[in-house]
């Protein structure tokens, strides 16, 4: 039963996916300007954009082009970047890492502390430690993140320079740190490419989870301290909105006759709150999990600027601008991808959550 709840999820995202690779193949081209005077400059000749579309295949009808890339992605080709003339696969490769860490890190902070606080909330219903953390909830959803940023940069860097409350401003890890991937320091024999090297490639430059496999604690020490800040200003947003979600869920469990009929049989406070009215309260919570990861992954490029961070935003920014159709392209389609598959995993833990779901 549940392999076919399973199945039919993942059948049911295949035209989502199509839909996407085809929307945003046609948003690429419908962005004001063309590829050649974003790179050669406006004063590039008829005759230097017409050699420089027939070179990068612009020059063939829209149609032809798209059945072209379609077949390209099926084995896993993104193209070549126009402005960066390397493989977007490189590029991903090199900077899908950095989003997917710090989106994680902000995630597991919301989670940290928008949760608890929601419970709390829903608990003390109407009293002040409910007034106060809805106000800050709000507070915190309406908060600019580029503002945040800044000002956390400002108070942890500069006004904190020479105190133990000291934070790095900007980047991944100090220089000179020791960043040798688990598969160099293992002496792992990899091939030269394939799926099996892009894996490792990739584990090893998340540098929390690299530094956890190689047993460098300097460099664990290192990437949390340099993750703080951003994550706070990422994570500040869906925080808020975990507790909000977490204090509604919660009060409307909290006022079902079992949850009463638990409480007037004898049973423990801290029992009934957390298995009979926080477990029943997970569906919501879960949803808003998977969004705000999916939301996180594809909206961090402020929060990249702001702490120097080369990630996917950053890139996919610069691609824009640039006009790079394969950067646009591959990038968007990446997080299309990773927005279906955190949604897949939402409806299979529904499933877990909820044995009844899988009936239906």
């Amino acid at each position: 039963m549940m392999l076919q709840y399973i199945l039919r999820r993942l059948l049911s995202s295949i035209p989502v996916l199509l839909g996407i690779l085809l929307v945003t193949f046609a948003l690429a081209r419908m962005i004001p300007g063309d590829p050649c005077r974003a790179m050669l400059g406006e004063k590039a000749t008829a005759t230097t954009c017409e050699r420089f579309m027939r070179e990068k295949g612009l020059d063939k009808p829209i149609h032809e082009q798209f059945f072209i890339y379609m077949k390209d992605v099926a084995r896993g080709d993104f193209g070549n970047s126009i402005r960066f003339s390397q493989p977007v696969t490189r590029i991903l490769g090199e900077r899908l890492p950095t989003t997917v860490e710090l989106s994680f890190s902000a995630l597991f902070l919301s989670m940290l502390v928008g949760i608890p606080l929601g419970i709390i909330s829903a608990i003390r219903h109407n009293s002040w430690v409910d007034v106060v953390t809805m106000v800050w909830a709000n507070i915190g959803v309406s908060m600019p993140v580029f503002w945040l940023g800044l000002m956390l940069a400002f108070v942890f860097s500069l006004l904190f320079k020479d105190t133990f409350l000291w934070l790095p401003p900007s980047g991944r890890v100090s220089a000179g740190m020791d960043t040798t991937a688990f598969y160099i320091a293992w002496k792992l024999t990899l091939p030269e490419s394939g799926i099996l090297r892009s894996l490792a490639e990739f584990i090893g430059r998340l540098n929390i989870l690299n530094s956890l496999l190689t047993g460098n604690w300097e460099l664990l020490r290192d990437s949390v301290r340099h993750l703080i800040l951003p994550s706070v200003a990422l994570g500040t947003i869906p925080m808020a909105l975990i507790a909000r979600m977490t204090r509604s869920a919660m009060l409307e469990v909290l006022g079902q006759d079992y949850v009463r009929t638990a409480r007037a049989k004898g049973v423990r406070y801290n029992k009934v709150i957390m298995k009979h009215a926080f477990r029943n309260a997970l569906l919501p919570i879960t949803t808003v999990l998977g969004l705000s990861l999916g939301t996180l992954l594809g909206g961090a490029v402020l929060t990249e600027t702001i702490f120097g961070l080369s990630g996917v935003g950053r890139i996919l920014y610069e691609g824009i601008t640039a006009r790079d159709y394969a950067i646009i392209q591959g990038f968007t389609i990446v997080i299309a991808v990773f927005f279906v598959v955190l949604n897949l995993l939402v409806d299979i833990s529904y499933a877990y959550i909820d044995p009844r779901i899988r009936l239906n």
